[in-house]
């Protein structure tokens, strides 16, 4: 029950990361400006004109947009299902009383998921605050490679080991340190706007490094409360500098994976190598849509898949690290 449980809460890990993103990029982070209702429902969106006029006085910039509203709470209920779910997980975990490290793995989660749970509260109160937003992302994220994490423990590895190799190991540490500071910088890109800053590749504006940049603004993690921050509230140097810097991410976290991938086909293990290629397609397939972000300015489609194949790009390196905690390499 547990294992199947598990599986079916990884895959709704998935789609809430999927509708989250697609939540963010169509602008409908404030679709409801309260909190966890909406507009004061709970399980209905105001219908009658009298309850779409409140809802107008109510709504961020005076305006109500019942999509906006529907893709909102569609991704709340999903998350919230989300929750229920590790909680069972939890529950069985302490109901069952075998494996104490397991239990352990899962309360870790459970606090995680309730921590989540307040980003998403605080980025509806704190209008979008690019911090909090950027913190939601790498949340998601990390529940999702807890829960993949906790799936692997219950799959047969070939040649287990107790000590990991020295060098893979620490490379695979360090690469996927490097994929989430990226991550961190592609949430800070899409929660400042900045994603058509430079709306060309490989230069921007036509230039290799735009004479208009703004650093010493760009990465000003926290501006004070009471700002709305839709639509952004940074001048066009600033966000020119967040979108340089998501390149230049994009370019060291390139170059770490090639590494990760040349020394994991390098030590002549089959599965290391299956594992290898693997993320070398992920990685062709991320640079294109990160391309097509700009020459085809944004469009929803690409720039959802962006957000997801990173996630299943943080996956690779995470099953990269387990199997490579099997294997004695020198």
């Amino acid at each position: 029950m547990f294992t199947r449980l598990l599986f079916t809460t990884l895959i709704l890990a998935v789609l809430v990361i999927v509708v989250g993103a697609w939540v963010r990029l169509t602008d409908a982070g404030l679709g409801c400006p309260d909190w966890p209702g909406c507009y004061g429902y709970l399980t209905s969106l105001p219908e009658t004109q009298q309850e779409i006029e409140a809802a107008t006085a109510q709504a961020p910039r005076g305006s109500y947009d019942a999509g906006k509203a529907m893709r909102e709470m569609t991704h709340r209920y999903l998350a919230g299902a989300l929750g229920l779910m590790i909680l069972g997980l939890t529950a069985l975990c302490f109901w069952g009383r075998g494996n104490s490290r397991l239990t352990r793995m899962m309360s870790a989660l459970l606090t995680l998921v309730v921590f989540q749970a307040l980003l998403g509260m605080w980025t509806v109160t704190l209008q979008l605050k690019p911090l909090i937003v950027a913190l939601h992302l790498l949340g998601g994220f990390a529940t999702l490679s807890l829960l993949w994490w906790l799936w692997m423990r219950h799959r047969q590895w070939p040649t287990p080991s107790d000590t990991g190799p020295p060098l893979l190991h620490k490379l695979c540490l360090l690469v996927i340190g490097v994929l989430v500071v990226q991550i961190f910088l592609g949430g800070w890109t899409s929660s400042n706007y900045a994603a058509l800053a430079c709306p060309d590749f490989p230069t921007c504006r036509g230039q290799w490094w735009p004479d208009s940049i703004n650093f010493s603004e760009a990465f000003v993690l926290w501006r004070g409360l009471g700002i709305n921050y839709e639509f952004g509230v940074l001048d066009s140097p600033a966000r020119t500098a967040i979108h340089v810097t998501h390149r230049i991410g994009a370019l060291v976290t390139t170059l770490a994976i090639l590494w990760l991938a040349i020394a994991s086909i390098r030590a002549k293990i089959p599965v290391l190598r299956r594992c290898a290629v693997a993320q070398l397609h992920l990685l062709v397939l991320q640079l294109a849509l990160g391309i097509g972000n700009v020459t085809l300015q944004l469009p929803i489609a690409i720039a959802t898949a962006h957000n997801t194949v990173a996630a299943f790009l943080l996956l690779s390196l995470l099953t990269q690290l387990r199997l490579v905690r099997q294997f004695r390499l020198e």
